[in-house]
């Protein structure tokens, strides 16, 4: 009888114990077990943080105290890998809803980045009230890669800051063609003269020579003056000829 009786003792003890292993024990007196746990969606298995885009992380949270509390928010920080100093804080998502005791919940974060492209310490929390006393649970702390968006063909912003680059680059290479690129010299043609006064053609075929410039005058008129010394000597050699003629005859 004995013996059953020793044996019995030890078998609650042993169950005892293990019941008070098994159960959550409360890392400080008063504060509740809050249970949480961050993950990067399926589709970014590495957990890369793209600059310029909304980062999403969802957060699994489990009341395992005795009491309800009420979730306050989310929010989180980046940090250097090896230092462990404070880079920047994003931003903090409101919930203010309740929780009730042994209840379970998954919820959306998302925060934006825009840091230089490398390995950052990232510490996503939530806070949550019981009793009056706000208490924060870390759900995720791990070194993430900070990477930038990957390119498009169809990125906007991409083919305006080319047109951009290439308007600018055109431009200064014109101004140093122009500038140091000896140009061809232009042949400058010489005025024509306008005619002086009006011209007016006669009927018989007349015109007036005030407007023909006066060398080409006294061209013209040295051959008119020869063409009639010519025509004179002509005539003066027929009649004298014809004359001659009529001497002879009467003889």
């Amino acid at each position: 009888m004995r013996l059953l009786s020793f044996l019995g003792l030890l078998a609650g003890s042993v169950a005892f114990v293990q019941n008070v292993v098994a159960s959550p024990v409360e890392p400080e007196a008063g504060e509740p077990v809050v249970l949480a746990v961050a993950v990067f969606p399926e589709d970014n298995a590495f957990g890369h943080v793209v600059n310029g885009e909304q980062n999403k992380i969802f957060v699994a949270i489990e009341n395992k105290s005795g009491r309800n509390i009420t979730l306050k928010n989310i929010a989180g920080s980046f940090h250097h890998p090896e230092s462990n100093k404070l880079v920047k804080n994003t931003s903090a998502l409101s919930y203010g809803i309740p929780l009730l005791e042994g209840a379970t919940l998954q919820l959306p974060y998302a925060f934006h980045s825009e840091f230089k492209p490398g390995d950052y310490r990232l510490n996503i929390w939530l806070e949550h009230i019981a009793d009056g006393q706000t208490y924060r649970v870390t759900a995720y702390d791990s070194i993430v890669a900070v990477v930038e968006p990957e390119g498009s063909w169809l990125d906007v912003k991409l083919w305006t800051t080319y047109l951009i680059v290439s308007g600018l680059l055109g431009g200064l290479a014109f101004y140093l063609y122009t500038t140091f690129v000896p140009q061809p010299k232009k042949r400058k043609t010489p005025p024509v003269s306008a005619p002086v006064g009006t011209v007016t053609a006669t009927g018989a075929g007349g015109y007036q020579e005030e407007w023909i410039p006066e060398h080409h005058l006294k061209k013209s008129k040295k051959t008119k003056a020869t063409g009639a010394a010519t025509s004179a000597d002509e005539t003066s050699g027929v009649e004298s000829g014809t004359e001659g003629r009529r001497r002879k005859g009467k003889k």
